[in-house]
């Protein structure tokens, strides 16, 4: 009996070697003292993005419409509060086809959101790709950033990045704004800068300079934007002339009588889901300027001369196009109905007419640098 229980406790210690062996072949090499980092999913970047602050973890949150025209320089700290008022709080979206994720930084400061994040959208690849898509329609606030607009039209026009902001702006209505070229693309009609930027002395000699391209309608469809070019850096550049040969190209070449809302430097025009638009700034930092322009043409009061090489004469007994001027305000000065530009609805600022005889403006440009 001894000799049997022996041979079974032989045996059972047998196999529990052989079951040990068997689970662990290979011995475990001593650490090297580095750490392998993950490799799941969530540890990868998101395609186009350069930096995010919050959660990425997309939420749906309440939005109400609205569009920011802001004129470039320093940001409107005022405007970009009002849109984060009307996104609910949710995920804001920053794009940019060069530069630094800065601004979404910035922006994050301004109130509460879920988060804000920077798209560098600098390719058709990346402005075609599905997920960059989703990000943007994914949005309750998009802000478009200043840099070159023709880079806008060379990578997004006609890709699925336009796509997913005209939806952005006429299906989810959520807040839509643009600085200085982010604010250039906002019009349906709108000056790409392609061949290089215009001056008003050149713009106003020649009308048809080779720099000065037009586009009618072919890439955002803002509401209530579709008849109107924008223009920005406006005094600080003396831009008011080549805006005025704008206009009147638009006249002549495509019989639509267009509007324009130009924006001086550090000033920004608000846009709400009724069409009404306030002007935010301040002029405590922008010393002696900040101004929103909105000029009205008429089809009965085209160019008296209007052809290549020869200086723009548009008179119409001094009266060619019609505008109304509103000087900023923290709070938000003013009242103008872009849906339907009526003068005479306008508060808060001021009515003149801008003409130009011999390739001269009047009143004279001002620049103030």
């Amino acid at each position: 009996m001894r000799n049997i229980i022996f041979g079974l406790l032989i045996g059972f210690w047998i196999s529990a070697l052989g079951c040990s062996k068997s689970t662990n072949p290979i011995p475990t090499p001593p650490s090297s003292g580095v750490t392998t980092p993950p490799t799941s999913q969530t540890a990868k970047r998101r395609p186009a993005s350069i930096g995010i602050v919050g959660d990425t973890a997309n939420v749906i949150k309440t939005v109400n419409g609205g569009m920011v025209l802001m004129g470039g320089g320093a940001e409107v700290d005022a405007a970009l509060q009002w849109m984060i008022a009307k996104s609910g709080g949710g995920d804001i979206v920053i794009l940019r086809a060069t530069g630094d994720a800065k601004l979404s930084e910035y922006v994050n400061t301004l109130g509460i959101v879920n988060s804000c994040e920077t798209l560098l959208i600098n390719s058709r690849e990346l402005a075609n790709n599905d997920t960059v898509a989703n990000i943007i329609r994914n949005a309750e606030m998009v802000f478009i950033a200043g840099g070159d607009q023709s880079d806008y039209m060379k990578y997004w026009k006609g890709t699925k990045t336009e796509v997913a902001l005209n939806y952005v702006l006429n299906t989810k209505k959520a807040p839509v704004g643009g600085t200085s070229a982010g604010c250039a693309i906002m019009g349906g009609f709108y000056y790409s800068g392609e061949n290089g930027s215009v001056t008003s002395q050149d713009a106003l000699k020649n009308p048809f300079d080779s720099r000065i391209t037009l586009y009618n309608n072919d890439f955002l469809k803002a509401p209530f934007l579709q008849s109107v070019i924008t223009d920005q850096h406006y005094l600080t550049r003396a831009r008011r002339g080549r805006s005025m040969v704008f206009l009147g190209r638009i006249l002549t070449e495509f019989n639509v009588a267009a509007k324009g809302i130009a924006v001086d430097e550090r000033t920004a025009v608000c846009i709400d889901g009724a069409g009404i638009a306030k002007v935010y700034g301040d002029l405590s930092k922008n010393a002696t300027f900040s101004t929103a322009y909105f000029l009205s043409t008429d089809l009965n009061k085209k160019p008296e001369q209007f052809s290549a090489g020869n200086k723009v004469i548009w008179s119409n007994n001094k009266s060619a196009v019609a505008v109304y001027s509103i000087i900023s305000s923290v709070e938000g000065a003013g009242s103008f109905n872009v849906s339907n530009f009526a003068m005479s609805e306008a508060t808060g600022g001021t009515s003149e007419t801008w003409y130009i005889e011999n390739g001269v403006l009047s009143p004279e440009e001002i620049y103030k640098p």
